[in-house]
């Protein structure tokens, strides 16, 4: 069981529970998906001001509400009809190009919708465990799209794990950033450890400290257009929000970052700019290195296209 407690902000109308809890942003933070129908089925009590409340009941302006929730695991993972950007495919392995917004594997607050959905429909898989994993042998963050090699068998699978944990794989994305790193290029080593103020950051914090994983990103700036820039980064090692929170500690957050960046006032509408561009791995024992390259997506253009009308004489590096 988990509980959480909002209060109902100024400005708000009066309206019933569940239809100002599906629109929270606190909910959607806290449970995931926050459809009307989902809350019903994961909420297990609520009170308002302290009294038992109903989805039907009313909640003003000053409001105070505490929902006790509890998860609801699937057994199974079940196929979806979901369209996916596919860059390559053979007998062992499929390598597509993520949209943004799509998780990778199920877990809490995304049990439908996801890559491994998707993967199984494409594949003509029938459902499989929730506790398995079929096919994933690496992640990107939801918000960041691009290059990301599944196994369609398992001893691809394990083959394709073992070069990510032997670092035999050479991971490339570019990102358009606020500022301008401190050099054209460089490379950033830091500790990363989680934030104990609020679980879901992570925070860089000098190599000498000790505390946390090591974490190594290699960067250079491709173009400065005023206070914004395009990088391109390279992967040494694939921790939880490695390149986000390290473009945050050289002073750069990657435009459009909800949780390390700030809200930018001439993009104000940007989402995550980050992009896993290029990948080479060896996909089998007995082949060379492939090289796998995802095309530059269109909320990226859209953003250049300004700062280049914007800024004419970018900076180039």
């Amino acid at each position: 069981m988990k509980t959480f407690s909002l209060c109902v902000p100024a400005g708000e109308p009066v309206q019933r529970i569940d239809k100002f809890l599906s629109q929270s942003v606190t909910v959607r933070e806290q449970c995931g998906d926050a459809n009307r129908s989902r809350l019903k089925n994961i909420i297990v009590n609520m009170l308002i001001n302290g009294d038992t409340a109903k989805f039907s009941s009313k909640v003003k302006p000053g409001d105070t509400i505490l929902v006790d929730w509890e998860e609801q695991v699937p057994e199974n993972i079940i196929p979806e009809d979901i369209p996916l950007d596919i860059i390559y495919e053979d007998d062992n392995v499929t390598v597509v190009n993520k949209k943004q917004g799509m998780v990778t594997h199920p877990a809490a607050g995304h049990w439908i919708g996801t890559l491994v959905n998707a993967l199984l429909f494409h594949w003509n898989r029938d459902h499989v465990s929730a506790d398995r994993r079929p096919g994933i042998v690496h992640r990107l963050d939801k918000d960041t799209s691009g290059l990301i090699i599944t196994a369609k068998n398992y001893p691809t699978e394990e083959w394709l794990c073992s070069r990510f944990r032997l670092r035999d794989v050479k991971k490339e994305y570019i990102a358009i950033v606020t500022g301008r790193p401190p050099r054209p290029s460089g490379v950033i080593k830091t500790r990363l450890t989680r934030d104990p103020r609020n679980r879901k950051r992570f925070i860089a914090s000098p190599i000498s400290s000790g505390k946390g994983k090591f974490a190594c990103t290699v960067y250079k700036c491709i173009a400065s257009y005023g206070s914004f820039s395009l990088m391109r980064l390279k992967l040494k090692t694939g921790r939880t929000h490695q390149i986000r929170v390290h473009m945050k500690y050289i002073g750069c957050p990657i435009l459009g970052d909800p949780v390390y960046g700030n809200k930018s006032t001439v993009f104000p509408d940007a989402t995550l700019m980050l992009h896993s561009r290029r990948l080479v791995i060896r996909i089998s024992e007995t082949a060379l290195p492939v090289e796998f390259v995802a095309p530059v997506p269109r909320r990226f253009k859209k953003v250049l296209k300004v700062l280049h009308h914007k800024y004419s004489k970018a900076v180039v590096t």
